[in-house]
Order: C-alpha cells, then structure tokens, then sequence
C-alpha cells in the first residue's frame, strides 16, 4: 500500500528531478523556434555545471584563510561563470551554424561531445587539486545557499512540502518558462522570433534581421540551459561534482521540447512528469536491475508515443518550426 508520505516524496524526487530538465528544455525550445536546431544543449549543460563549479570552487577557496562565505557571492559568483561558458558555448554553436552555416545536426552533436569532455577534463582537474581520494568535488559551503528553502515551509503541511520546499533556482526554472511562453505568444519580439524560425526569408523580407534573432535566441536559450547544469550540481547533488555524474538529463531535455510540443508552458508539466517516470522504479519494491533500467526509458517511450499522436492529428501549431535545422542562405531569396 502506497502511503501519503511515499506520494509526497515522490513528488518532491520529481520536481528536483524535472527542473534541470526544465531549463535544458525551455532553453532548446527558444532556440528552435529561433529554426536553429541545437543538439548541443546536454554539452553545453555540462560546461554550465562545470562552469558554476570551478567559480564555486575558487571562491571556497579565498575563505580558506578564515573568511565568512557572503551568501551574495556565494550565489553570484557560480552563476556568473556559468552564465559566462554557457554563453560561449551559444557564441561558438551561432557561428558554425548561422555565420558559417556548417550543418547544425554535427555541429551540436560535437558540442555535445566537446561539452562532456570539458567538464570531464576540468572537473578530474579540480580532483586531483583537492587531493581527495573519493573522485568527486564536494562545495557544501556554496550549494548551502542554493538549497535555501522557505522558512515558512515546515509549518503548513503537505502543502509546504510539496510546493515551498525547494531552493531559489526551482521556482526562477518556472519564472522562466512561464516568461519564455509570455514572450513567444503574447509580444512582437516573440512573433518576429518564431516568423524567422518559420520562414527566415519571408521575415528577412519584413525586416527582421534573422542573423542576429538566431544569434540572441541561440545565446539566451543556451544560458538558460547552462543553469540547469548549475541547478543539478548545486541543488539537486548537494554541491558534489563528479565526472559523468548529469547523466542523460541533457537528452531528456530534448526529448521534453517534442513532449512539450515547443511550448514553454507545457514544459513545465512535462518536466515533472519526466522526473516522475525516471525514478518512479525506486519507489517499486523488489525490482530487479534490468527492469529499473526499463523503467528509466519510460520517458523516451511517452515522447514517442506523444510525437505519433502530434504527427497523426498534424495540427500546424503543434508542429515544428518550418525552417528548423535547415540553415539560411540570403542569397536563395
């Protein structure tokens, strides 16, 4: 029999589950409405997170000396950083891709690749500097002001339990999307974004400059993706790094955009419906290891099954944008 506490703890292991999903997700989804598919976004999660981490792990150790962690700086230092290498990571992708026009599809999947191995890299780097003999990097002195929760929480139930008690970075991953959905359906900075992902020549024919909306849509939705690397290591692993650690969050991500079907909003239902089916099978007791790996493929499953039925009904809003993954030639106009 399942229990209200179990249910509760559910929830709870979902929603931290979901949210860095939320913010890989909601980034992607600004960028590919911008037309630049960008399967980069698990690479650039990772250097985010390592990003956030290394500024952490600097700032610790400036108070070796005796000093008292400022909580300003104990949130704005990681953050920064992470901000900083999330947007290089955009800068480098927008120039292969939109001033380049290299093919996007290779381009994200090196990110990809290049992202994994650099926080890899860096994170063994911070390793070996601690000298510790667990291969991790522990910054509990940080992340303590991350995991920060309402001092009113404790004290009204369930209800506090299930939606007040959580770090800042939780309720700022909604803030985001919700702003993110604002901005796409309801202003003209939205229309000429999603005009461009649509149809980049008809827009460039409106005046809309494509070239700098793919640069600011790619660049944003790619910081927006980096602090979801920071939330993981910060909030969710308690201020551990360790290498491989973020698993296939950043794939989950992109699989959320077609669940979401490109609409921020829907993203965040998604996302916890996401962590909810990941770590649904610890709450089963008795599984065996292969049936717990099933389990964690229940999301790709939902995604599949989600896309057959958008596919099916072929609704144009649902859809995605015309011109996504197709690069931009001027000239052809």
């Amino acid at each position: 029999m399942v229990t209200s506490t179990a249910i509760i703890t559910l929830i709870q292991r979902a929603i931290l589950q979901g949210i860095p999903i939320l913010y890989g997700s909601t980034g992607e989804i600004l960028t590919e409405k911008s037309g630049n598919l960008n399967l980069g976004i698990p690479g650039i999660m990772y250097v985010g997170g390592i990003s956030g981490v290394i500024g952490a792990f600097l700032y610790e150790e400036s108070l070796r000396d005796g000093g008292t962690v400022n909580a300003f700086l104990a949130v704005f230092i990681p953050m920064i950083c992470t901000i900083i290498g999330s947007l290089l990571m955009g800068l480098i992708y927008c120039f292969l891709t939109v001033t380049l026009r290299a093919n996007q599809n290779v381009t994200g999947l090196a990110m990809t690749t290049f992202g994994v191995g650099f926080g890899n890299f860096f994170g063994a780097s911070l390793v070996s500097l601690t000298d510790s003999d667990i291969p991790s990097v522990a910054l509990t002195k940080t992340s303590a002001y991350f995991r920060v929760t309402l001092p009113f929480a404790e004290t009204t139930g369930w209800f506090g339990k299930v939606f007040l008690s959580y770090g800042f970075m939780t309720y700022l991953a909604i803030i985001i999307a919700v702003l993110c959905a604002i901005f796409l359906k309801r202003t003209k900075g939205g229309l000429h974004l999603r005009a461009v992902g649509e149809n980049p020549a008809t827009a460039d024919a409106a005046g809309i400059n494509v070239e700098r909306s793919k640069y600011l849509a790619t660049c944003i939705g790619s910081i927006i993706a980096g602090l979801g690397g920071l939330f993981y290591v910060m909030d969710y692993a308690n201020g551990v790094w360790s290498n491989e650690g973020f698993g296939d969050r950043g794939w989950l991500a992109i699989a959320l955009v077609i669940f979401a079907i490109w609409k921020p909003d829907f993203a965040i239902f998604g996302s916890i419906l996401f962590g909810g089916l990941y770590i649904v099978y610890l709450f089963i007791p008795g599984l065996a290891l292969s049936t717990q790996e099933l389990f964690k493929m229940l999301p790709y499953i939902v995604t599949i099954i989600v896309l057959i039925i958008v596919s099916a009904r072929n609704k144009r809003e649902n859809q995605p944008p015309g011109y996504l993954g197709l690069p931009y030639f001027r000239e052809e106009r």
